[in-house]
């Protein structure tokens, strides 16, 4: 039997990994690749997998629990994919607030599943912003102190750090945001890329399937102030169908509620890690984003305005409380849509994590 390639992206939320991904695997299936997909994250219905099939990308959703925690359902589902459509490569996004991946999943997979995968180094996506943050510890940042901790923890266990947004950096801040990363880092290898527009994705590609050294070093983690930096999110996950009582700008309605959203949480003096959302017509679709409290959305696709029935997908991961996260969400539909559209909710749920609890977590490198 073949080995298949696994190549795990991990990165805190808002950092563009599922940009990221769509990007490698078009490019992998432009070279004659037969690629698999597996997203995760502690809820179902999730903007990043509803967008992923948009682009015709054969891809499979872990819920309830990160990778780490459910192992055994990770391995399940690369069989399953392995199966049904007989991979040469399977690309995994771990959940945005998970560390400790060496330890937890890589080791794991090298003495237990060697055989069936070939391990690329892990990659860990970094947003330049927050990066920064990690870099200088005088900087005042907007992240809770354990939400940074857990951002510090996946660079520090990372094979490849990969810093995003280059479209946003002249090539003078480029540089020197490299050179301290590497300086910080133990001189690990360092790829700055825009995963929008895909420049230097290649590059960060070919290392990934080239290289076959994987899980490198595993780092101390104090699970106490891991768990502390998930649960100071909370966590929405919701869906709903929209119905349009006449012809409604999606885009301006899609920006609109993101901005409420914005709003809202700047009154409770609350950090917002990200909010997704993607609406999905008969005949198109939009994604938009919103990475920060203080940041500006972005959107991408269109819905004709004549369309009046269109599919919402919402994710939010904000640092309140996953009671308040929901009535803010609410409350931006309601004011959003006032009597022009209905939005019937088909499921919403709110949630604050619990403490990672590892299937397996090896001490030492395999």
């Amino acid at each position: 039997m073949k080995q298949i390639r696994m190549i795990l992206v991990g990165g805190f939320l808002g950092s563009g990994k599922t940009t990221l991904l769509a990007s490698a695997a078009t490019r992998l299936i432009e070279q004659g690749n037969r690629v698999g997909l597996i997203t995760n994250d502690q809820a179902a219905d999730l903007v990043d997998t509803a967008l992923l099939r948009q682009a015709n990308l054969d891809v499979r959703e872990i819920a309830g629990g990160c990778f780490c925690c459910r192992f055994g359902q990770l391995v399940e589902t690369a069989d399953q994919i392995a199966k049904e459509i007989s991979p040469d490569v399977i690309i995994g996004e771990p959940v945005g607030s998970c560390t400790d991946l060496s330890a937890t999943v890589l080791q794991p997979i090298k003495d237990l599943h060697a055989n069936a995968y070939r391990l690329a180094p892990l990659s860990v996506l970094v947003d330049p912003d927050r990066l920064r943050d990690v870099l200088d510890p005088r900087r005042r940042s907007a992240m809770h102190p354990s939400a940074l901790y857990i951002l510090r923890k996946q660079l520090e266990e990372a094979d490849l750090i990969v810093i995003n947004k280059q479209d946003r950096l002249d090539v003078q801040a480029r540089q020197e945001l490299a050179a301290a990363t590497v300086a910080a880092f133990s001189g690990k290898p360092v790829y700055v890329v825009s995963a929008l527009t895909g420049e230097g994705v290649g590059a960060w590609l070919d290392a990934v399937m080239r290289d076959d050294q994987a899980g490198r070093r595993i780092v101390d983690v104090d699970y106490d102030i891991y768990a502390e930096g998930e649960a100071a999110l909370g966590w929405l996950n919701a869906s709903a169908t929209l119905t349009a009582q006449d012809a409604v700008d999606w885009r301006a309605w899609s920006l609109n509620l993101l901005d409420h959203i914005q709003q809202a949480t700047a009154a409770h003096n609350a950090q917002i890690a990200h909010v997704k959302l993607s609406l999905t017509a008969e005949r198109g679709q939009i994604a938009a984003n919103l990475t920060s409290t203080s940041g500006l959305s972005t959107i991408r696709g269109q819905i004709s305005p004549a369309a009046t029935s269109v599919m919402l997908v919402v994710n939010a991961r904000v640092e309140v409380s996953a009671a308040t996260l929901r009535s803010v969400v609410e409350s931006a539909l309601a004011e959003v849509s006032g009597g022009r559209v209905i939005v019937n909710t088909e499921q919403m749920r709110s949630l604050s994590p619990g403490r990672p609890v590892p299937t397996h977590r090896y001490a030492s490198v395999v």
